[in-house]
């Protein structure tokens, strides 16, 4: 503290406040959405140019093969649908429907495609939800039941994790239903009627994901257990358990959920032949028809759902990154 000419005290320089997190991750979020925006906007400039690029005519799959139409008939289908107009004027319309959240109509359902899509879309979300929960639980009780212990409990572990990875997941679906359905007769063999009708198929995409987030998630605890702090932890008295699940386990996190983050984008994709597998409605059997009957309009609006799944996990796994690791809040 000094003194002036005016005889009064100076004020020390006091420490600015700390600065709030809370801007940078508002930052952050900015970014993601931008980021987001752009792909989405990517995916739907691809989808477009992939509608104008597959041979034949639109209107020729939308009336189905063998069928006699007359030019008139057709020409006002084009009309109707806006496929007389110049491309540069169907992407921009295209686009405006988009933001809409209008994905036009199916050609051979002849409905909306976002109501074809918003009806079978809570079944597959159901089932994504379920095996994604059932995953991370397995995952998470065979890395923190093995990691740093026995050499041979870890090579058994290890070795069925390799296993579930390595199985195809209509073969994991087929060998459960043998087993469970035919067998034993515990779960239905088909449909989504109930919690039963839902478990087989749960497993059976959850055990590949489960494999590999153990193997991640085990790796990533015993480098954290060979830390100074874990060291520093037990000197203070702390008990195995907690070194694993309040230190450990938050250091061995952030690739765990990069991996999570992506398979769990890919649960979509695994979706389609479990779903098929077990006879059960959703997303999967909705794109195997779209596909085989060419119906171009929801197939494209089933790829734009599957990039806008993608860039929402990849924007929340992000912004989960600053929650668990506090060092990656930077300006």
């Amino acid at each position: 503290m000094s003194t002036g000419t005016t005889g009064f005290a100076e004020p020390a320089d006091t420490p600015a406040p700390a600065r709030s997190s809370a801007p940078r991750l508002l930052r952050a979020a900015a970014r993601r959405l931008l980021g987001a925006a752009a792909v989405l906007l990517g995916a739907a400039t691809v989808a477009f140019a992939a509608l104008q690029l597959v041979p034949g005519d639109p209107v020729t799959v939308m009336l189905g093969p063998g069928t006699a139409a007359t030019p008139e008939v057709k020409a006002a289908i084009q009309e109707q649908y806006g496929l007389d107009r110049p491309v540069p004027v169907q992407y921009f319309t295209y686009l405006g429907h988009l933001l809409t959240g209008d994905l036009g109509e199916s050609y051979q359902l002849q409905r909306p495609v976002a109501d074809l899509i918003g009806d079978q879309l809570g079944p597959t979300v159901q089932l994504g939800a379920a095996a994604l929960g059932l995953a991370v639980l397995l995952a998470l009780l065979a890395a923190v039941g093995t990691a740093g212990r026995r050499p041979a409990l870890r090579a058994l572990s290890s070795f069925a994790e390799l296993l579930s990875v390595s199985s195809p997941s209509y073969w994991i679906g087929i060998l459960l239903l043998t087993a469970f359905s035919f067998q034993l007769r515990v779960f239905p063999v088909a449909g989504d009627d109930g919690f039963a009708a839902l478990v087989l198929p749960a497993v059976t995409l959850a055990l590949p994901v489960a494999g590999m987030l153990a193997q991640v998630l085990r790796e990533g605890l015993e480098t954290a257990l060979g830390k100074p702090f874990v060291l520093t932890a037990r000197s203070r008295g702390v008990g195995s358990a907690a070194v694993v699940l309040r230190h450990a386990l938050r250091h061995a996190a952030v690739p765990v959920v990069t991996l999570t983050g992506w398979l769990t984008g890919s649960l979509l994709g695994g979706a389609v032949l479990v779903e098929s597998v077990f006879g059960r409605p959703g997303i999967g059997a909705l794109t195997l028809q779209a596909t085989t009957n060419k119906d171009l309009p929801l197939v494209i609006g089933l790829v734009l759902l599957s990039a806008l799944v993608f860039v929402v996990i990849s924007a929340l796994v992000d912004l989960l990154y600053l929650v668990i690791d506090p060092r990656l809040r930077t300006d």
